[in-house]
């Protein structure tokens, strides 16, 4: 069982309690994208594992109403014991998605992966004509030119400010210039993709963008945030745009947790008023 406060973080450790979880947040007018915990698998076993489980979460999902998606990372489906143990686990997972018409988006880790995570998702989007999504990262120096890269594409791009701790050498570190990247991004998203922009971020200011941009040039555009964090503001956007919520599930969610809590004094400010609470 979860306790109380990591359950505001990771919505559930079995595969029912997370589809119950997006079935209270679609209630709520907002769609869920389910990632399974797990991460940098150095063997082939548990990367084939989380494929399969992943295969059957899109069957699972076939079978409900619900609005929502799944999403993986590079590093669980195998990039650690080889780009093409990935390639393959990520071929099941997209061609399973794609035999139910369901849409998988590709998480972007830290910047040594992005060059293996990019290919991956040309590819698929050009095979399954935009059944798949790819996050990248405003923080990172070459992000800005792999955006038109994307541009043309099918499928989906995330921008994200980024979360990892890239070297100065490839990313930009202050936070001001990380927004400032971010909000060159999203302008030239808006500009030059004609659908499929996702606005990850809980910042009022880049969200209020968004729909500056949107109101701009007609481009159609979803925003995109965390489970726990700003959940009434998820609410209150969806009434008048398209809102997803990342929510993961799995036994696997201590590192997570602590990581989701410790990396934004409002996450620890949320998880000591649940501690308060118990």
């Amino acid at each position: 069982m979860l306790p109380p406060i990591a359950s505001r973080f990771v919505a559930g450790e079995t595969v029912p309690v997370a589809l119950e979880h997006a079935r209270e947040t679609n209630e709520r007018g907002v769609g869920v994208i389910l990632n399974l915990l797990g991460e940098h698998y150095d063997e082939r076993e548990p990367a084939d594992e989380d494929a399969a489980a992943y295969c059957e979460l899109v069957d699972d999902l076939a079978r409900t109403d619900l609005r929502a998606c799944l999403s993986v990372k590079p590093s669980q489906l195998g990039l650690d014991a080889g780009e093409g143990v990935f390639r393959e686990n990520l071929a099941k997972v997209v061609d399973r998605a794609a035999e139910h018409g369901e849409f998988v988006w590709i998480d972007m880790e830290d910047h040594t992966t992005t060059d293996a995570t990019l290919d991956a998702f040309e590819r698929h989007a050009r095979e399954t004509d935009g059944g798949v999504g790819v996050c990248v990262q405003a923080n990172l120096r070459r992000t800005r030119t792999d955006l038109e890269r994307l541009a043309d594409l099918p499928g989906k791009v995330r921008l994200v400010k980024g979360a990892y701790d890239p070297p100065v050498e490839v990313a930009y570190r202050e936070k001001s210039r990380v927004d400032e990247s971010y909000r060159d991004c999203l302008e030239y998203m808006f500009a030059a993709f004609d659908d499929g922009v996702a606005v990850g971020s809980h910042d009022p200011a880049m969200i209020e963008l968004a729909e500056q941009l949107h109101a701009e040039h007609g481009t159609p555009y979803e925003v995109q945030m965390l489970m726990g964090v700003r959940e009434d503001a998820q609410t209150d956007l969806a009434a008048d745009r398209e809102v997803w919520q990342y929510a993961p599930y799995g036994s696997k969610w201590l590192s997570y947790f602590y990581r989701r809590v410790l990396e934004r004094k409002e996450n620890l400010a949320f998880a000591l008023r649940a501690v308060a609470s118990g």
